[in-house]
């Protein structure tokens, strides 16, 4: 292994095992041939949960700026990508349909294609020509393969897929009924990059994600190691763990070029895993899959994990990833000023052992230089309604939210007819003078609509947009009372100097 490090890890029963991103016989690495870099285009990325794909029609998508196409070919049982366009005259495949043959056709001129992207058949075209045998008729096929509940793509060289290894968790398979596992998907407007190098930092869940899954309090200095690295990824050691060591020791996995876990063995029993992918789109843009298996010591919870429905977590979830966006955002333009590829040692101060997974994740681009868009610049920057956006980044995306807000715009409208009708015949009841027991009975069928139609209203805002205002910066307990002593004070202070409290505590820009 590169460094002279050793290359394996213990195992939970003491065995030595290989380290997720080391090559078995026969296989070729990720990132390509040259050890001296890294092509983001030779690897396998994830591009939607299978469970939230269509196989009635085709689905696009953009994988390192470059237009896909997804589809069901019902002859083979399996999903395909292809380039999205059609070779006839270069419009969008995924704009049109699934015949009834189990073809994709264009909606331009209604030419179709195998799963293998040989033209099968071209309307135009006499019965004798040979158009579609031409290579020029094929549309442009890129490998797939699904694992553990994804669809993966390869963006490079056909021909190397094959024995290029898929970035999946060996545990969800070694022991696959020991685990049960929540996830989301959500399209991020900052590069895959940032989101790894965000994730891989445990130090700021504290702070950051104050009031959501961490508190202020559980911050403390951090010894983090890096075990083992080369240029297929790395491993680091955190021996003490999460909250000041309560829960127990992490192991952090991260796999070149966008893939990587914590791994945290549990004091009390269990183990729980974060996996995050952060497959690239755009420049500025990419789309994550954050998993989150858990191997409890009982079933009971387990049990109640299965039963929940998806979507009812993922409005929680999307706080939680929302609760960064806004910064991850502008961070990433600064740190652009630096150049293309910046020292980043000499762009962020990291004079902690809290930053050395960010250090090694950060030197690992450096010498490799690894960027998934060289030569390319960000966008301008976004606003904060677009960057909170739920509807278009997950929403529409996500087969369980986007049920589930199907049905709870029915239920706001059946509610709001039922509230409707309520007050519409409470007064009728009481003209008829039907007895005060219908009139109430119709006046409180209308206050309980109206309260439910209220209600739902923030449940479908949750799959919509997200909080303006993130939860660590909610006032606490400790701020009103801090705000009540400085009000108090001011006051005294106004006292003894004959000036109104209130013009003191005024902001010049609002007085007038």
């Amino acid at each position: 292994m590169a460094d002279g490090l050793v290359d394996q890890q213990q195992d939970q029963s003491g065995a030595a095992r290989s380290l997720p991103f080391h090559l078995e016989p026969g296989q070729l690495p990720a990132g390509g041939d040259d050890p001296s870099g890294f092509d983001w285009r030779e690897a396998w990325y994830p591009v939607q949960f299978l469970r939230d794909l269509d196989r009635d029609r085709p689905t696009p998508f953009v994988l390192l700026d470059r237009a896909i196409v997804l589809w069901w070919d019902r002859s083979a049982e399996a999903w395909r990508a292809f380039e999205d366009r059609c070779p006839h005259r270069l419009v969008p495949l995924s704009e049109g349909r699934i015949t009834e043959d189990g073809l994709l056709e264009c909606p331009y001129h209604g030419w179709a294609f195998d799963g293998a992207g040989q033209c099968d058949r071209i309307p135009q075209a006499p019965p004798d020509s040979a158009a579609c045998t031409s290579p020029r008729s094929c549309a442009t096929t890129l490998p797939t393969a699904e694992r553990q509940g994804l669809l993966f793509v390869y963006a490079g060289d056909p021909n190397r897929s094959d024995r290029v290894p898929i970035p999946v968790v060996p545990y969800l398979d070694e022991t696959p009924d020991d685990w049960v596992c929540m996830d989301i998907m959500r399209d991020l407007p900052y590069d895959a990059t940032t989101l790894l190098e965000n994730v891989i930092d445990s130090s700021h869940i504290c702070f950051t994600h104050h009031n959501t899954i961490g508190k202020r309090t559980n911050a403390a200095p951090m010894d983090l190691e890096i075990a083992d690295r080369d240029r297929l990824g790395f491993r680091g050691i955190w021996p003490e763990g999460p909250r000041k060591g309560t829960l127990g020791s992490q192991e952090t996995i991260f796999i070149a070029p966008a893939t990587l876990w914590h791994d945290l063995t549990l004091k009390r029993g269990g183990r729980t895993l974060t996996v995050v992918y952060a497959t690239p789109t755009r420049r500025g843009q990419c789309r994550t899959f954050a998993r989150f298996p858990f191997a409890f010591p009982s079933k009971l919870p387990s049990l109640v994990m299965k039963l929940t429905p998806q979507w009812l977590s993922h409005p929680s979830q999307n706080g939680i990833l929302e609760d960064d966006q806004i910064f991850l955002h502008h961070q990433e333009r600064t740190l652009e000023t630096w150049g293309p590829f910046p020292n980043h040692a000499q762009a962020f101060y990291l004079p902690t052992a809290a930053d050395a997974l960010v250090l090694a994740f950060r030197q690992w681009t450096e010498r490799y230089r690894s960027d998934p868009f060289p030569g390319q610049t960000l966008g301008p920057v976004l606003g904060r309604r677009q960057l909170l956006d739920r509807y278009e980044s997950h929403t529409v995306h996500c087969k369980a939210c986007r049920t589930a807000l199907a049905r709870v715009r029915q239920l706001r409208t059946a509610l709001a007819i039922a509230a409707a009708a309520g007050w519409t015949v409470a007064p009728i009841l009481t003209a008829l003078g039907l007895g005060i027991g219908f009139v109430a009975s119709a006046g409180a069928i209308a206050l309980a609509s109206a309260i439910g139609w209220w209600r739902l209203g923030a449940l479908e805002r949750g799959f919509i947009e997200g909080r303006t205002v993130p939860p660590r910066n909610f006032p606490t307990r400790t701020d009103a009372k801090a705000k009540a002593q400085a009000i108090a004070t001011e006051n005294a202070t106004a006292t003894a100097t004959n000036e109104p409290a209130a013009l003191k505590s005024t902001p010049t820009s609002s007085v007038r």
